[in-house]
């Protein structure tokens, strides 16, 4: 199979701008459908006071998702704003049901955990067609030049944990990120970014997957057990042990639910 390679063109917008859109679709037909079989399996193992956003990790006990995460184009796409030298990062599903008041807040994704701003890329891949209706992803070009922005603690109807404080950023210039299933969209790091809520009837669904540069160190104050799972290239700063690939198709850790920061 030939992939599909960033243009110049492409590599230079996500360095201006922060993001990537309308690349071409990657899961079509039989492959979409069995991406929303396995989403159906991976959601069954779910215990009763978990939610499909709980889905986090998961790449390290599911074959299933890691195998996405490895796609060789999504990574061909990777090797195109990254170089040659990344691994797996991290992963977790996004998810809205129908008529859904939860929110994404304007954030920066590096704030929680990045030290090396602008190297690592966030894929977001739609499971579901996405779009304003049903509380597409919206980003804020440009925004990765600006640095770090403190946030502060997220309302109780958000999903994540922090906001940034109104007034530091302005929505004006936003773009939606709307995405057919089956498809993806890139952002860096340090781009701010946040959604609305789901308006519609129908879900929306996000599988994230980030890929990071080996120059890049995960907080060990947070992740004091940190893998990482080469995916190209070499490691030349092993700065964190690398994780063992699953066997099992599907699986899950002991208890996955998404912990909120209160103060």
């Amino acid at each position: 199979m030939e992939l599909n390679k960033l243009t110049a063109e492409q590599q230079q917008f996500y360095e201006d701008q922060g993001y990537l859109l309308g690349l071409p679709v990657i899961f079509v037909g039989e492959e979409m459908k069995q991406l929303q079989e396995g989403y159906a399996q991976i959601v069954s193992l779910l215990q009763d006071d978990e939610n499909p956003s709980d889905i986090m990790g998961w790449h390290k006990t599911s074959r299933w998702l890691y195998d996405i995460c490895a796609h060789p184009q999504i990574l061909t796409y990777v090797e195109g704003v990254l170089g040659e030298d990344f691994y797996l990062a991290a992963s977790e599903f996004i998810t809205k049901s129908p008529h859904s008041d939860k929110t994404v807040p304007w954030h920066q994704d590096s704030y929680y955990w990045s030290t090396a701003l602008n190297n690592t890329v966030t894929v977001w891949l739609a499971f579901t067609d996405v779009d304003e209706a049903n509380g597409a992803m919206k980003v804020i070009p440009g925004t990765h030049k600006a640095g770090i922005i403190q946030h502060k603690i997220a309302g109780d109807d958000a999903i994540l944990s922090f906001e940034l404080e109104q007034g530091t950023f302005s929505e004006k210039d936003a773009v939606s990120m709307v995405i057919p299933a089956g498809g993806i969209s890139m952002h860096v790091d340090s781009l701010i970014h946040g959604s609305g809520v789901n308006s519609s009837d129908r879900w929306r669904i996000g599988f994230v997957i980030r890929y990071s540069k080996t120059m890049v160190k995960w907080d060990p104050n947070v992740y004091p057990n940190y893998q990482l799972y080469m995916m190209r290239g070499k490691d030349e700063y092993q700065y964190h042990p690398q994780g063992e690939v699953p066997t099992a198709s599907f699986g899950r850790p002991a208890y996955a639910k998404r912990i909120r920061k209160r103060e």
